[in-house]
């Protein structure tokens, strides 16, 4: 990405407000994820990695995951 704003010169084609919207919510939510998993990885980083007693296996993370995908899939006659 750049650093620096595009030239005066350079003509930009403006996006429809509720467009932008949803690019200006992505990019939070985008942002949100990026700093939970930024403070994960600092907290194994000062601590340490848990101990595998109080860890959740893989598959139920996966099967909790299929779960929420299945739940927001629309139902198909």
């Amino acid at each position: 990405m750049r650093d620096q704003p595009a030239p005066a010169e350079t003509a930009r084609q403006q996006l429809e407000p509720t467009v932008a919207d949803a690019l200006l919510a992505y990019a939070a939510r985008t942002r949100a994820g990026a700093d939970q998993f930024a403070a994960v990885l600092e907290e194994i980083a000062t601590n340490g990695l848990p101990d595998v007693d109080q860890c959740t296996p893989w598959e139920e993370l996966r099967e909790q995951h299929r779960s929420r995908l299945v739940a927001q899939r629309p139902a198909v006659a």
